[in-house]
């Protein structure tokens, strides 16, 4: 067929199919440095990851464009009593292999996401059950009153039951022991895109559900991911016209692509938080010289590591100014959150070195840091930054840096000493980062506790504000367990990301705090 032809006939069957009707549909070819890990909904919770679900899977309601809540597979829910919510299914809806979206499926779905080996549980803190009350209807029951619901579930998307059934999946992939399922590159949602193909490290492509229920604002008619781990050939491709979008441009290359003809900068800030998490459970660390005794047990060693950080050269010189330096666990953008909390203790090498010798370490001592290389911005670099600025506060840092699927597997499995790690704030509420990274891990709590931090008092505070349905008491309760965290230095706050994404200068895109690329809203002229 000839491509004039081909163009219309493509537009054509856009505007049949109820998405929306375009002049000519464009492909999005895009990269990053990381790679998608699981098309498993429930098996790993970590952004790019749940960007790739996000196209392919659904959940009963999502976020708009100013992250308020919408409805997405429930058309309207209600709250029936402060512990039972039911939801209406959108009618009409189907799987990508043609099989209708009933009350059935969300039941499992729900179910799936509380299993062991998810690592969405925290998403469902106070869930009891998920009841079917029609073939079109579900009630979801909680232990106690949830005032974050609605915001919790936008992250648990909806699988077929009988789908999973057929391929023996109906429990999540156990991500920790890199368990290999048939959900791991095969997916079977109800978005507006279908998986066509997952090869990892090499490419993963998507192409539009003819079938979707809803309209996309934008033109995109496939999405082709391509990883490149080298910020040098992402940036050439991106020069080149090969890709449309990188979505983590290399901090030192920005100020030549904000210059550059052809191609722009979108920038925003993240609500993603970088820290260093502490093993602060075993009696002693297995990469450490000390031996008999655990020195991160002691709140002096994890001040002094903090008190050892210049945060304002990292940011400088390291992250070329795309940061905001951090106090607190979580960013601007969470309620809870405060200016006085993200108040940063001073960098001070002194006053480490004399914490130190305090705790009985006069002459420092050493340990394995861990640190991904193809995660967050310049991650690998800032770690290097770090081992750095503690060797001169006497603490021998010795770098181990690793690919996402080797490093969290890893953190999973409690093996780390001293970790980095980034949280982004998913319900917009500090709630969310407590619960998943201090609180003592005990069921869905602390799932990403990977330090094994745990303080009763603080614990106490978390799960009062999990019920707690007056907003300025649920406020002070969030602001008081955030000053806890802050002062016990449960984990060492780096800062928040600021993200610059990099684009040919025909793609209209809208930057997101959640640094998802929200493909309703991608136009290519």
């Amino acid at each position: 067929m000839p491509r004039p032809l081909r163009t219309l006939a493509i537009a054509a069957l856009l505007a049949l199919s109820g998405t929306a009707a375009v002049v000519q549909a464009k492909p999005l070819r895009w990269s990053s440095q990381g790679d998608v890990q699981s098309f498993d909904p429930h098996a790993y919770n970590s952004a790019l990851n749940n960007q790739f679900n996000a196209f392919v899977y659904e959940g009963l309601v999502a976020y708009d464009q100013a992250f308020t809540i919408e409805p997405a597979l429930a058309s309207k829910w209600t709250q029936v009593e402060p512990t039972r919510w039911r939801f209406e299914l959108r009618p009409n809806v189907k799987f990508h292999d043609g099989t209708p979206l009933t009350a059935d499926d969300v039941v499992f779905s729900f179910e799936r996401a509380l299993a062991p080996s998810s690592n969405f549980k925290v998403l469902l803190q106070g869930v009891t059950g998920v009841k079917k009350l029609s073939p079109s209807s579900v009630e979801i029951q909680l232990s106690a009153p949830n005032p974050v619901l609605l915001r919790q579930i936008t992250g648990v998307r909806i699988m077929s039951k009988a789908w999973a059934t057929k391929h023996k999946i109906e429990q999540p992939q156990n991500f920790a022991q890199k368990e290999e399922t048939y959900a791991v590159r095969n997916a079977n949602g109800t978005g507006p895109f279908v998986l066509k193909s997952s090869q990892p490290g090499v490419k993963t492509e998507l192409t539009l559900n003819p079938n979707w229920w809803g309209k996309l604002q934008g033109n995109v008619s496939q999405i082709v991911y391509t990883p490149i781990g080298s910020d040098a050939t992402r940036l050439a491709a991106l020069l080149s016209g090969e890709l449309d979008f990188v979505l983590d441009p290399a901090p030192q290359d920005v100020p030549k692509l904000r210059n550059t003809p052809g191609v722009k900068i979108i920038e925003g800030a993240e609500f993603r938080t970088i820290f260093l998490g502490l093993d602060q459970a075993s009696d002693e660390l297995s990469s450490s010289n000390i031996k008999g005794r655990n020195p991160f047990k002691d709140l002096r060693v994890r001040q002094a590591l903090y008190q050892a950080i210049d945060i304002e050269t990292l940011k400088r010189v390291t992250m070329r100014g795309l940061a905001q330096p951090a106090g607190s666990l979580v960013a601007p953008q969470a309620d809870g959150w405060t200016a006085e909390g993200d108040r940063r203790l001073p960098f001070d090498l002194a006053r480490a070195k004399a914490l130190l010798t305090e705790a009985g370490y006069p002459e420092g001592f050493s340990v394995q840091l861990d640190c991904p290389n193809d995660r967050y911005v310049n991650d690998e670099e800032i770690c290097k930054a770090l081992t750095a600025m503690w060797a001169k506060a006497g603490v021998q840092a010795k770098l181990v840096s690793q690919g996402s699927s080797v490093y969290f597997p890893k953190l999973q499995r409690k093996e780390s000493n001293l970790h980095l790690l980034g949280w982004g704030v998913a319900t917009f509420d500090a709630l969310y980062s407590l619960q998943a990274l201090v609180h003592s891990p005990v069921g869905a709590d602390g799932s990403w506790n990977y330090g094994r931090y745990a303080n009763p008092k603080l614990d106490a505070l978390i799960d009062a504000a999990k019920v707690e349905g007056d907003v300025a008491k649920r406020r002070g309760q969030l602001r008081e367990a955030l000053k806890i965290v802050q002062d016990d230095v449960a984990v060492i706050p780096l800062h928040h990301q600021v993200i610059p994404w990099a684009a040919r200068s025909n793609v209209q895109v809208v930057h997101r705090a959640n640094n998802h690329i929200d493909v309703r809203w991608i136009r290519i002229d």
